[in-house]
């Protein structure tokens, strides 16, 4: 109900019968910070009062072009669904109020963009309290990496292996492929920062056209084969395509990336039978029995194993979220991703 939202304006929320902070997509590409009512968990779910969060790649997809999107205007606090937060109000025998959790909903039901959301406890990852809350934001997106990563072999070596696209979740596909052992990792991006970055998280070489001559550059690097996994970390028709001009005959390919349309998407079906290449997408983290992925890629973040600071190219409050969308969607000054603060 629309008539319930009011203007945004930043205040310290003691009472939770009252009003909160949230980001609500009013029509496809706007979204805007307005005062919603503070919802109200029921059995087996959490309040959580959100700390941190940030804009992934996804709800750029969801709220530009509708895909998943339930309707407009949408749900108070959705799509955002990179979150940790603190437990205020528990209906749950797993959580206890005063936990600090990340919060992993389906993508679809998320709203984290909100100064609170409530969230099943099936979705919802218990965190050390000394954990540092600016950064293990990023386990969300990094867990969906670490739970598509098992469904590779478990040692690289020896490999070529090519990742398209070096936002957040390409860096991370980075990391990854360098953990198991890859020999050499190519990087497609246009974007000179984000090349630079992918240097420091496992890439060997770098691409820094798209199109056909990326295609031709990916050629020249591999000999003339082709790469024997790529990572389409970006979510478009034109990549998803490409992907398969990339791939060495019998190779693998990831669909990493959001479909950018609920529409049926056209792509080069015969290359791809051409490349007779093994392909798979990637969904259901959120569903892993004890979001195991999750833990893992948390437990990375906070030994130090990747340093994840350098990612963080923004911090936006709430009460600026259309800001924070635009700086995400211009792809300019260094954006990578953009963290959302609460303060």
């Amino acid at each position: 109900d629309r008539s319930r939202h009011r203007a945004c304006r930043v205040f310290v929320m003691a009472d939770l019968s009252g009003l909160m902070r949230a980001a609500v997509a009013v029509e496809k590409g706007v979204v805007r910070c307005e005062e919603v009512e503070i919802p109200h968990p029921s059995a087996g779910e959490v309040l959580v009062r959100t700390r941190a969060a940030s804009i992934c790649g996804s709800d750029l997809h969801m709220v530009n072009t509708g895909w998943a999107m339930h309707a407009f205007p949408a749900m108070a606090g959705h799509p955002g669904h990179e979150a940790v937060g603190e437990v205020i109000k528990s209906l749950s025998g797993k959580f206890a109020v005063g936990d600090i959790v990340l919060t992993a909903p389906h993508i679809w039901n998320s709203r984290c963009f909100a100064d609170y959301q409530v969230v099943d406890d099936a979705h919802v990852l218990k965190l050390a309290s000394d954990v540092d809350i600016d950064t293990v934001t990023l386990a969300q997106q990094l867990g969906t990496v670490v739970y598509a990563a098992k469904r590779l072999p478990s040692s690289l070596e020896g490999q070529t292996c090519l990742v398209v696209g070096q936002g957040s979740a390409g860096l991370f596909w980075d990391f990854t492929l360098r953990n198991l052992g890859a020999e050499k990792i190519i990087s497609i991006e246009p974007l000179a920062w984000r090349r630079e970055l992918g240097l420091a998280y496992g890439v060997d070489e770098t691409v820094d056209v798209t199109g056909d001559s990326a295609v031709e550059a990916v050629r020249d690097l591999t000999g003339g084969a082709g790469a024997d996994l790529v990572i389409e970390a970006v979510g478009t028709t034109r990549t998803l395509s490409q992907a398969f001009h990339l791939v060495r005959n019998e190779g693998r390919v990831v669909l990493f990336g959001l479909p950018e349309s609920e529409d049926p998407v056209p792509f080069d079906y015969s290359q791809m039978f051409k490349s007779r290449a093994d392909v798979f997408t990637v969904l259901g983290s959120q569903d892993e029995p004890g979001l195991t992925s999750y833990s893992e890629a948390a437990l990375l973040i906070s030994s130090g194993e990747i340093d994840v600071k350098p990612i963080i190219s923004h911090r936006v409050n709430i009460g600026k979220i259309d800001r924070a969308f635009e700086i995400a969607n211009e792809r300019v000054d260094d954006a990578v991703k953009i963290g959302i603060t609460f303060d």
